[in-house]
């Protein structure tokens, strides 16, 4: 068997290391980092007024009359997303700076953030779920999507069917996007990190 050239091992376990992370840190990021509230205004769409916890106004009701701030619910999800994609950013970029540089691997912090915001834009416009759900039916999983719903049982007793979250098909095809986007991400910091003979 031949050895591999040392740049190329140098680089297949940059990229081994950089896709564990990225693959790692995605579920912490979205279990355990996002906020609960977050999670669930995120994918709010319309222009349709609602509370701050995404209960839409009353019919009829005249949101100059509220006695609580109101939001129009895309503008309200779109803040949600944000501020999910932002922690998730940088506990993304900690940990693989910190990872990298632990293992003596300097990864050049431009190249990082271009694996990062690759990530990062992939994430938004994935976990505002209207996206997802128009290239999931372009992929004939409508009926996936429609068959794997979650059922959930609010404080009054009353039985809802949820689209997304926990226990979907929506949720599982969202993760395995993520998945597949951070071969990408990672295959690109790799590249931009050892294309040059930098210092490691």
């Amino acid at each position: 068997m031949t050895a591999l050239p040392l740049r190329a091992a140098d680089r297949l376990a940059l990229f081994g290391t950089l896709l564990s992370v990225f693959d790692a840190v995605h579920p912490l990021c979205d279990h355990w980092i996002q906020s609960s509230e977050d999670a669930r205004l995120k994918g709010l769409h319309g222009d349709h007024f609602v509370y701050a916890d995404g209960t839409p106004l009353p019919d009829g009701a005249d949101p100059a009359d509220a006695d609580v701030p109101v939001y129009r619910a895309s503008a309200l999800g779109r803040a949600a997303v944000c501020r999910h994609v932002r922690s998730y950013t940088a506990v993304q970029l900690g940990t693989a700076l910190a990872v990298t540089r632990a293992l003596g691997h300097r990864v050049p912090l431009g190249a990082l953030l271009a694996g990062a915001a690759v990530n990062a834009a992939t994430h938004l416009v994935i976990d505002r779920r209207e996206p997802l759900l128009k290239l999931a039916e372009k992929f004939g999983k409508r009926g996936y999507i429609d068959h794997c719903t979650a059922t959930r049982l609010d404080d009054d007793g009353k039985v809802t069917t949820e689209l997304s979250g926990p226990g979907t098909a929506l949720m599982e095809l969202d993760s395995a996007l993520h998945r597949a986007i951070g071969i990408s991400a990672a295959a690109l910091t790799t590249w931009l990190a050892t294309r040059t003979d930098g210092p490691r």
